[in-house]
């Protein structure tokens, strides 16, 4: 017999819905064993420890009573609870469903992934990370920051860097390769006869939305492209239309063949506005994106993309977070995910192109 089974030989009936939070201590006396047994089992630490017979019963009154065993408590000792925060700007971007899913995955069963989401209009900030650090999470996961962010993450806190190029700021990262992918389209457009491009930017401020308009800006200008820039809006369809549409007038006057969205979400607006406009793509305009959404092989036309492997991303920051947590520092502190580009039918060669 379990030591201290006896003192609960008598359960109390169990608490009354409403009653308040249900406690270890509400679940011993329902199961007519003691508090320790109680732990032992709903922390899968009972094996060889707790007879069969008692296990059945706390597993019973678990049941019954419809106890949550409090992980944040229990793992004070620890210093953390098993939870995992990704802090994201702006989930609406299809780009995350596969992120979130493989960056969970790499995880493991150990850890719960929970998001932390601000928005175009209130990005995360160094004040909502500490907020957070109030949990006690076993770590972060940190998508697409700016500088401000980074440099003002408190020391010791355990994250790994997504899609932040140029700002590790001594933590772990790991990166899309998206310069190399924005040269690539420069090149592929360089090649389709393309003079004047026009660049379709994010409002949101993150280094990687700054590295590929600059990466793709200064390849462009060594293969004879002028890139109209200043353009900028929500990474939404609808405000990436009512952007296009009025940006065009300027662009098509300065003799603009192609327009490049920094995402591909950005894409589909200007191909819905371009559309209504009665702006022929791509007979008379080309169109080209980044991310390589699964939708964009189904537009009309299908739409060029730098490929920038979402899923790929949050599984390699999983691994990364977890070696982190688990061994003190992971085996590789910087990683970088390869882009390519996909050419589709939406950037063929303009007819009747000038310089």
């Amino acid at each position: 017999m379990d030591r201290m089974d006896d003192d609960a030989a008598n359960p109390l009936p169990g608490p009354r819905a409403g009653a308040g939070r249900v406690t270890a201590a509400m679940v011993a006396r329902e199961a007519g064993v003691s508090t320790a047994t109680v732990s032992l089992v709903v922390s899968g630490k009972a094996q060889g420890r707790i007879s069969a017979a008692n296990r059945e019963k706390v597993q019973a009154a678990v049941e019954r009573l419809g106890y949550v065993v409090d992980t944040a408590g229990s793992t004070l000792s620890k210093g953390f609870s098993p939870v995992v925060v990704l802090v994201a700007t702006d989930i609406a971007n299809p780009f995350y469903a596969e992120l979130i899913s493989e960056a969970r995955a790499a995880l493991g069963d150990r850890y719960e992934l929970l998001l932390s989401v601000g928005g175009p209009r209130r990005q995360i900030d160094a004040a909502s990370i500490r907020k957070l650090l109030s949990l006690r999470p076993a770590g972060f996961l940190i998508d697409a920051p700016n500088a401000e962010l980074v440099a003002a993450l408190p020391s010791g806190t355990r994250a790994v860097l997504l899609d932040a190029p140029g700002l590790q700021g001594g933590l772990p990262s790991v990166n899309l390769d998206v310069a190399d992918g924005a040269a690539q389209l420069a090149l592929h457009l360089a090649d389709q006869g393309h003079r004047r491009v026009g660049y379709l930017d994010s409002t949101i401020d993150a280094a990687t939305f700054r590295v590929r308009r600059d990466a793709f800006r200064d390849t462009a200008a060594e293969l004879g492209i002028e890139v109209l820039d200043g353009a900028a809006s929500l990474t939404d369809i609808d405000a990436a239309a009512e952007t296009f549409t009025e940006a065009w007038p300027g662009w098509d006057a300065a003799g603009v063949t192609a327009v490049v969205g920094c995402t591909d979400t950005h894409a589909y607006g200007v191909l819905g506005a371009a559309a209504e406009a009665g702006v022929a793509v791509p007979g008379r305009l080309a169109v080209a994106g980044f991310d390589d959404l699964p939708y964009s092989r189904h537009t009309s036309p299908p739409l060029t993309s730098v490929s920038l492997p979402s899923g790929e991303l949050g599984s390699a920051a999983g691994r990364t977070l977890r070696a982190l947590i688990e061994g003190g520092s992971p085996v590789t502190e910087h990683v970088e995910v390869p882009s390519r580009l996909v050419a589709r039918a939406s950037t063929a060669a303009v007819q009747g192109a000038t310089d």
